[in-house]
């Protein structure tokens, strides 16, 4: 592939309030709102154009990542409510008030806020390979820091992720990437480009930090609050049978005390399953969907 992505899907820069977001929105029928990390809306660039074919699909870049704005303000600034929020009004300044919303990784965790704090805009919600941010902290042990070290990593102070990062950023996305991939489908080397040229931007590195220092603060008041209220919609969950997520919980019995209507599987692949199992991702999709 090339990119960005090509026909049916047309770009265009949206002003959602105090954040300017990158998105791209191709086909036509019930609108489904596409989002993830830890690259930019390309992560889906072999599943959208399957969906499009009977979806209107948008595809953002979060706030802070990708060619969206990065604002200054700290963790306050990337509070899953917050990023919530630009999607929504997002949607709407595209003539949509109610939509399907799947989301991969952070995207995911911004998903699940969605449903939350919108139940009239999000009519199904699909997360990938996660599982509640309030459920992994408190349930984190010795092989979840291992496992998701850089949850902790990205959440120190005194500019040292930043620093670090900002030293090596392709090595910092690359060994990211590929240390989180089982075989399958590889990784298209033009998406890989895409996703190392937006994080190279030491805005971008520094927003993501925010967004990892919201999730063990704001974050978490914000689901601690939440919980007991499960989620009113339809919530399907995929998960890679390889990646941390699928070795180490049981994710629809997590799920279950969050979600009120909720189905699921494992696919074959690791963290990455739009990228790794691109068909497999997209048919668990269309079938949720409908």
């Amino acid at each position: 592939m090339s990119v960005p992505l090509h026909a049916p899907f047309r770009y265009s820069k949206v002003d959602v309030g105090d954040v300017v977001l990158n998105c791209a929105v191709g086909g036509e029928g019930p609108p489904v709102l596409l989002h993830g990390y830890p690259q930019t809306h390309l992560i889906w660039h072999h599943v959208a154009p399957l969906l499009a074919t009977d979806h209107t699909v948008v595809l953002a870049d979060l706030r802070g990542y990708g060619d969206s704005g990065k604002p200054a303000g700290g963790p306050a600034a990337y509070a899953k409510r917050v990023m919530a929020l630009d999607q929504v009004r997002l949607m709407g300044a595209l003539g949509f008030d109610a939509f399907d919303v799947v989301g991969h990784d952070r995207g995911g965790r911004v998903a699940h806020r969605m449903a939350l704090d919108h139940p009239a805009a999000v009519t199904r919600l699909a997360v990938l390979d996660i599982v509640p941010t309030r459920h992994a902290y408190a349930t984190a042990d010795a092989a979840f820091g291992q496992g998701y070290y850089h949850w902790f990593f990205l959440t120190a102070g005194g500019g040292i992720p930043e620093k670090l990062i900002g030293g090596d950023p392709e090595f910092w996305i690359r060994a990211r990437m590929t240390t989180r991939h089982h075989g399958g489908t590889a990784f298209d080397p033009a998406a890989m480009a895409e996703y190392v040229r937006c994080f190279s931007d030491p805005a971008a590195i520094s927003a993501s930090c925010d967004d990892y220092r919201a999730a063990a603060t704001i974050d978490l008041d914000h689901d601690e609050a939440s919980f007991g209220r499960p989620v009113e919609c339809p919530v399907l969950a995929l998960w890679g049978g390889q990646s941390f997520v699928g070795r180490t919980y049981d994710v629809l019995d997590v799920w279950r005390s969050y979600a009120a209507d909720l189905r699921g599987e494992a696919l074959p692949a690791d963290h990455y399953l739009p990228e790794e199992a691109p068909e497999r991702t997209a048919a668990a999709l269309r079938e949720f969907l409908g």
